[in-house]
């Protein structure tokens, strides 16, 4: 009994002691300027699984853990919208069994985000789903419509929950809502091109509201886009990508990205 309870206080004190330093952290970072607008393609909970040889389902899970910590950094950063590759229109490819895991896995934490004074109630967060809905399981997409209704009137900061999705399903979507809202309008010039401003201004991402993206984060080494936001992805987004399994990326991964971004606003500012 006593060997636990110690064990539970320590316990206890490092989590107060991790807790203080990341406030402290966060204190440091909001001296600066502040992104707002940062995405994340959630890469590496796989490989990570295996390294620590558990199973895959396991890994995803400790991914979404992630994902809700790194949410609530950014939100007490005064970060305006964060966005997150969570399932792409491609990894219905992969093994029936781990598209089921990760459908299960999404119903569940869609539910729980949904939770009074969960962290979207906390903090005021509007849920946005981004993607090709209609290909989510019946059971996945209620919970998704229920998350989405009961944070609508949330307006503190975005989460755009990106699945099924992919940057090319997203503009080929936008240039069809474009052709489509000028058939409905009668407009006479139907047939003039399709200007970029037309093509952005219905991205699904525009449509959720979100402001320019600032920063996006990469981890787990690999360094590709994977066909993510690569409209919103201009000249002035910042591509930064670490080798941490997102599983295990926290603050002091994202530190140095912020640090990074302040720099190079400070510099532009000179």
């Amino acid at each position: 009994m006593l060997p636990q309870l110690i064990s539970s206080s320590v316990g206890w004190i490092r989590d107060q002691a991790a807790a203080k330093a990341e406030d402290a952290l966060i204190s440091i970072l909001s001296a600066g300027p502040i992104p707002q607008h940062v995405a994340f393609i959630l890469d590496g909970n796989r490989r990570y699984a295996r390294s620590k040889g558990i199973q895959v389902k396991q890994g995803h899970t400790d991914g979404f853990y992630t994902l809700r910590k790194m949410l609530e950094i950014c939100i007490k950063l005064e970060v305006r919208c964060v966005s997150a590759y969570a399932f792409s229109i491609e990894n219905f490819k992969r093994s029936p069994e781990e598209v089921t895991a990760l459908m299960d896995l999404a119903e569940e934490k869609l539910l729980e985000l949904c939770r009074q004074g969960d962290i979207l109630d906390k903090y005021g967060i509007r849920l946005v789903v981004v993607g090709h809905k209609d290909m989510l399981p019946e059971r996945v997409l209620a919970a998704a419509e229920k998350a989405e209704n009961m944070t609508k009137d949330n307006n503190r900061a975005i989460f755009n929950l990106c699945m099924p999705y992919t940057s090319r399903d997203e503009i080929t979507t936008a240039v069809h809502s474009v052709i489509q809202s000028r058939l409905d309008d009668d407009m006479d010039d139907t047939l003039a091109d399709i200007t970029a401003d037309e093509i952005e201004a219905h991205l699904m991402t525009s449509l959720a509201g979100s402001p320019p993206l600032d920063i996006l984060v990469r981890s787990s080494g690999v360094r590709r886009l994977s066909d993510y936001m690569l409209w919103q992805c201009s000249e002035d987004t910042q591509l930064q990508f670490t080798s941490t399994y997102w599983p295990e990326f926290g603050i002091l991964d994202f530190m140095p990205i912020i640090l990074d971004y302040q720099r190079k606003i400070w510099s532009q500012t000179k």
